[in-house]
């Protein structure tokens, strides 16, 4: 049976924007194109647009062998994640378009392979070539493709790169790991010369309010979970519609507790997407001292306070959950995100601590500075994380759309 593969890719400049995609059928022993179809599709959703892209690029592999085995490689999880039957298609714009993908080949003959972006690239440019030639009021015109161009370009870079490396080069991760900051040379933007790929980002997004949120009182894991007040819902919604303006979430995950899930809701609502639950993005358990205020507390339990606010290591009163305990907690998260979602950039909805704790881990910063973070609700933070194990800040604190 021949083997073909299939890469896909689709993307919105707005989401719904003005939308193309882009696919290519590679011959699956040499890896060289056989195929490439593109096209402008007016305005849309990257969802829209990457499903269209799978179905141009299974519709050219069956032009080309309607008997072969087809394996099927894209960056969107989404779409990868549903075609394989382990997320349920809820949305109404995907339904169809699923169908329509499922039935162009047999049912078994069609497997699915999620990608880094940086491997996609080829599907990328013809996507971005696609939307170009909609915006200069044509169509793409494949003679004037530089997509396979490129991609035997990176073909023949990365065959000679392979040929010139060590065999003795040492191996292991560079990843983050553990609750301090990530390991490298920290030369982040500083002339490094090795392409490094496209980093996984984590925008960070702090959940709306709650009623307890205006109040400032101490409000964990440990508490009563409240849900989103009419002001933390209108102020989801806003960071829902300034993220869908941007275009660049292709994942959500959210902590556990009500509140986020809720603001994560409102965001996945906006964009088509689906919402994977980490346990460990969940706020500090402040054991004794949930739904009081600081001032309250300092009343109640001042040296408790006092220890608490010197030492990370100290835990709140009655059984609550130290900073440094949280801090181990979400370093793990952020490695498993790292490692699911390479060169991805991923929305995390989750609390101040988890947030100001990713940001400190960042920096590399010490526990102390906590403390000397403001985080608004609903407001907008990001990270980026190399593949080199350098971590960059990008932005921190942003509560601009809710202007």
């Amino acid at each position: 049976m021949r083997q073909l593969i299939v890469e896909a890719d689709g993307g919105s400049r707005g989401n719904p924007g003005p939308a193309g995609y882009g696919a290519v059928v590679l011959d699956g022993p040499t890896g060289e194109p056989l195929a490439e179809a593109a096209e402008y599709i007016g305005v849309a959703t990257n969802n829209v647009a990457e499903y269209k892209g799978l179905i141009a690029g299974l519709k050219a592999a069956r032009a080309l062998d309607p008997a072969a085995a087809v394996r099927v490689r894209m960056d969107s999880k989404l779409v990868v994640e549903q075609m394989s039957g382990r997320w349920q298609i809820k949305h109404p714009d995907m339904k169809p378009l699923a169908a329509e993908a499922a039935r162009i080949f047999p049912a078994g003959q069609v497997t699915f392979e999620w990608i880094p972006r940086e491997r996609n690239k080829h599907a990328d440019r013809l996507a971005n070539e696609a939307m170009d030639a909609g915006r200069d009021g044509g169509q793409w015109d494949a003679s004037a493709s530089t997509a396979a161009l490129d991609a035997s370009a990176a073909r023949a870079a990365t065959t000679e790169a392979g040929a010139n490396e060590p065999s003795s080069a040492p191996s292991g991760s560079n990843a983050p790991s553990g609750s301090s900051a990530p390991s490298g040379t920290a030369s982040v933007g500083w002339g490094s010369s090795a392409d490094l790929g496209a980093p996984v980002t984590l925008v960070l997004l702090r959940h709306g309010e709650t009623a307890l949120t205006p109040e400032k009182r101490f409000s964990g894991s440990g508490g009563s979970d409240p849900e989103l007040s009419a002001a933390g819902r209108r102020q989801a919604e806003a960071a829902a519609a300034s993220l869908a303006a941007r275009g660049t979430i292709q994942e959500i995950v959210s902590s556990p507790l009500r509140r986020c899930r809720e603001t994560a809701g409102a965001v996945a609502s906006r964009l088509g997407f689906e919402v994977t639950v980490e346990e460990g993005l969940r706020e500090t358990d402040f054991g004794a001292w949930e739904g009081l205020t600081f001032a309250e507390v300092r009343e109640r339990y001042a040296d408790d306070l006092s220890a608490w606010l010197a030492s990370p290591e100290v835990a709140p009163t009655g059984g609550g959950e130290s900073f440094a305990a949280v801090g181990r907690r979400v370093a793990a998260v952020r490695d498993r995100l790292l490692e699911r979602y390479r060169g991805r950039t991923v929305l995390v909805v989750t609390h101040v601590t988890p947030v100001k704790t990713l940001v400190r881990l960042a920096l590399g910063a010490p526990p102390e500075s906590l403390f000397r973070m403001e985080l608004s609700a609903a407001s907008l933070s990001a990270v980026a994380y190399y593949a080199d194990g350098n971590a960059s800040v990008r932005l921190l604190n942003d509560t601009s759309h809710l202007r």
